[in-house]
C-alpha cells in the first residue's frame, strides 16, 4: 500500500501540473507573475503567415574572403622580408590567387610561410619562377560557405526577434538558400522588408584614377552594348553586369558602385556612380553600435561607433589618406562620401540621409538602418527567390476541419473501448484524455509551435496510446480465462504487455528521432509531437491507468473489472 499511495501522489502531482501548463493557452495569465505563461503557438500553415526564399551570395563573400587573404599576407610578408610585387585573383569561387614575388628566392620563401602558418587552409598549387600559386583547401572553403549561411541565418534571426514574430523557422535550404517561414501577417511584413534589407555595409576609398566624365562615358558605352540600363533590371543585379563588363577598363582592385542624387526619387531618375577601391578592408561586422540621431538641422541620421579593432583599422585608414573620400556604401549604395581632413581615431562614423524626403520617411529608413545594422550585419547580399503568402482564413479552415476529424476519431474511439472494453474502457478513456492533456502541457511549457503536421502526431499519438491499453486489456482477459483473480490478472496483464509497449514506443521513437535530425519546418514539428506523445502514454495510459486499477481494487476493494 506504502507503494501505491506514492504512485497517486506521482500520479495526481502529474495531472495538477498537466492542468496548470494547460490553462494558459484558454486564459491570461501574464497578470500572475507566478503562473507558468509558456503556450502552444500556431504555425505558418494554421494562422498564416509568410513564406520566404532567400538566395545568399555565398561565392560574392568568398571572393572578399580571398581579398582579405592576400592584404594580411601582404602585411604578414612585410614583417618577415619577403618582397611582393603585386597579388592576382583567378578563380576567386574556388579560392585561387597568385603571389607575384619581387624575385625567385622570394617565391620559395613565401612558399615556406604559406606552408608554415597556413598548413590547413592555404595550399601551394605551384611555383613558376617568381609567381606563387595558391589555392585554398577544399575542406576549408567548404567549411568557410557553411559559415556565411549559419551567421546569416542567426543574423535574420535576431533582425525577426526584435519584432516579436513567435516561432519563426529559418533553415538552410541547398547550399546558398535559406527559407524562411514567419506565421503572422502583422509581423511578418516588418520582417521582410527587415530581411530584404540586408545591410551590408562597407567603408571605401574613392578612386581618381578615372575621372567622372570618363566613368560616365565608360558605364553609357557599357549599357549600351549590353542593352541594358538601371531603370530595366534590379539594381544589385545591374552593378553586378556593369562590373562584370567594365572589369577589363577599370583599374586593379576598384569597382563602381553609385549615390542617388539628393532630390532624386529613385536611382534610376539621378545617380552618381563612384570608382571605389575594394582593399579597405572595413566593414559593418566590426561595429559596436548603430542609433539614430539628428544632425545641427534636425534631420535623422545614423551614427556608427566602431569596436576597439575597428576603431584602429578606421583611424589608419582615414589616417593613410587625407584629403580623400571615404565612401560610406551601404548594399552597394553610396550614402555619403565626405572628404577625409584629419585622422579619426574615436572609431565613430555617420550616415547620412539626405533631405529628398520628408521627415516621417527618413526617419523609418534610420531607424531600419540602425536596426539592421545593429542585430548584426550580413555577410552575404540576399536576393529573394520565392514569396507565398498563406492566408489566415485557410489556415483557420484546415484547423477546423483537422479539429472535427479529431473530434469525431475520439469519439469513434471512445464508444468502442467502453463497448468492447467496458469498465477497463472507460478507464482507458480517462488515460486517454490526461494523455491529450498531457501532450498540449508540454508543448506548451515548451512554446512548440502547432503545425497541422504536429495535429497528425497528436493523432497518431492517440494510435499509439490505444494500442497500448489494448495490449493491457487482452492481457487481463488471458488471465481471467485462466482462472485467476482480479489482483493477479491486473498485475500480470501489465507486467506482460509491457515489453510489447516498450517495443512499440522505441519504434516510433528512432523514426521520430530521424525525422527530428535530418526534417526542417513542419517535419520536425510532427516528430516533436511524436516523442512528447510517447512520454505522455507511458505517463499516462500505462502509468496512470495502473494506478486507477490499483486503487480500485486495493484502496476501494472492487471484486471485478469488466474486461
Amino acid at each position: 500500500m506504502e507503494g501505491l499511495r506514492t504512485r497517486t501522489w506521482l500520479a495526481l502531482i502529474g495531472i495538477i501540473a498537466s492542468i496548470i501548463f494547460v490553462i494558459p493557452n484558454v486564459v491570461d495569465t501574464s497578470k500572475l507573475a507566478w503562473w507558468p505563461n509558456g503556450k502552444l503557438n500556431y504555425g505558418l500553415d494554421i494562422q498564416g503567415g509568410i513564406h520566404l526564399v532567400m538566395g545568399v551570395d555565398v561565392d560574392g563573400v568568398v571572393a572578399t574572403t580571398v581579398t582579405r587573404q592576400t592584404l594580411a599576407l601582404k602585411t604578414e610578408f612585410a614583417k618577415e622580408n619577403i618582397a611582393v610585387k603585386d597579388y592576382t585573383l583567378n578563380d576567386v569561387k574556388q579560392g585561387r590567387f597568385d603571389i607575384l614575388a619581387a624575385s625567385a628566392d622570394d617565391a620559395k620563401k613565401a612558399e615556406a610561410y604559406i606552408q608554415k602558418n597556413y598548413p590547413t587552409t592555404l595550399q601551394i598549387l605551384a611555383i613558376k619562377g617568381d609567381v606563387v600559386e595558391i589555392k585554398y583547401f577544399d575542406a576549408s572553403l567548404a567549411e568557410q560557405k557553411q559559415n556565411i549561411i549559419r551567421q546569416a541565418i542567426e543574423t535574420i534571426r535576431n533582425r525577426i526577434d526584435e519584432f516579436g514574430v513567435a516561432e519563426p523557422s529559418i533553415t538552410q535550404q541547398g547550399a546558398d538558400r535559406i527559407l524562411v517561414q514567419l506565421p503572422g501577417m502583422a509581423d511578418a511584413e516588418k520582417a521582410k522588408q527587415l530581411i530584404n534589407t540586408t545591410a551590408k555595409l562597407d567603408f571605401m576609398i574613392v578612386s581618381y584614377e578615372k575621372s567622372a566624365e570618363e566613368l560616365r562615358a565608360m558605364i553609357t558605352e557599357a549599357e549600351k552594348a549590353g542593352n541594358y540600363k538601371m531603370g530595366s533590371m534590379k539594381y544589385s543585379d545591374y552593378v553586378v553586369r556593369l562590373n562584370k563588363d567594365l572589369a577589363a577598363k577599370l583599374p586593379p582592385k576598384s569597382i563602381v558602385y553609385f549615390e542617388k542624387l539628393q532630390h532624386a526619387k529613385t536611382m534610376e531618375a539621378g545617380s552618381n556612380p563612384y570608382l571605389l577601391k575594394t582593399d579597405t578592408d572595413l566593414t559593418g561586422d566590426l561595429l559596436d553600435s548603430a542609433t539614430v540621431k539628428f544632425d545641427q538641422f534636425g534631420a535623422p541620421e545614423v551614427s556608427l561607433k566602431f569596436n576597439s579593432v575597428g576603431a584602429t583599422k578606421f583611424g589608419d585608414l582615414t589616417g593613410s589618406h587625407l584629403n580623400q573620400q571615404m565612401a560610406v556604401v551601404l548594399d552597394r549604395i553610396v550614402k555619403t562620401a565626405p572628404k577625409i581632413n584629419s585622422k579619426i581615431p574615436n572609431g565613430e562614423a555617420v550616415i547620412t540621409l539626405g533631405s529628398s524626403r520628408n521627415r516621417e520617411e527618413s526617419m523609418a529608413e534610420a531607424q531600419l538602418i540602425s536596426t539592421a545594422l545593429r542585430a548584426g550585419a550580413l555577410p552575404a547580399t540576399l536576393e529573394q527567390l520565392e514569396e507565398r503568402r498563406v492566408g489566415p482564413s485557410l489556415g483557420a479552415d484546415a484547423l477546423e476541419k483537422a479539429k472535427m476529424g479529431s473530434y469525431i476519431g475520439c469519439l469513434l474511439i471512445v464508444i468502442f473501448m467502453i463497448a468492447y472494453y467496458r469498465q477497463m474502457g472507460l478507464i482507458t478513456t480517462l488515460s486517454l484524455a490526461i494523455n491529450i492533456l498531457a501532450v498540449f502541457a508540454l508543448l506548451g511549457s515548451l512554446g512548440a509551435t502547432l503545425t497541422l503536421p504536429g495535429i497528425a502526431g497528436m493523432a497518431l499519438t492517440v494510435g499509439v496510446a490505444v494500442d497500448a491499453n489494448v495490449l493491457i486489456n487482452e492481457r487481463i482477459r488471458e488471465e481471467y480465462a485462466h482462472g485467476n483473480s482480479i489482483k493477479v490478472a491486473i498485475e500480470a496483464g501489465y507486467a506482460k504487455a509491457m515489453s510489447a509497449i516498450i517495443d512499440s514506443n522505441v519504434t516510433v521513437a528512432s523514426t521520430a528521432l530521424v525525422l527530428l535530425y535530418f526534417g526542417t519546418g513542419p517535419v520536425r514539428g510532427f516528430a516533436v509531437t511524436l516523442l512528447v506523445g510517447i512520454v505522455t502514454t507511458l505517463f499516462a495510459n500505462v502509468f496512470v491507468s495502473k494506478v486507477i486499477t490499483d486503487n480500485l481494487v486495493h484502496r476501494f476493494g472492487v471484486k471485478k473489472l469488466s474486461v
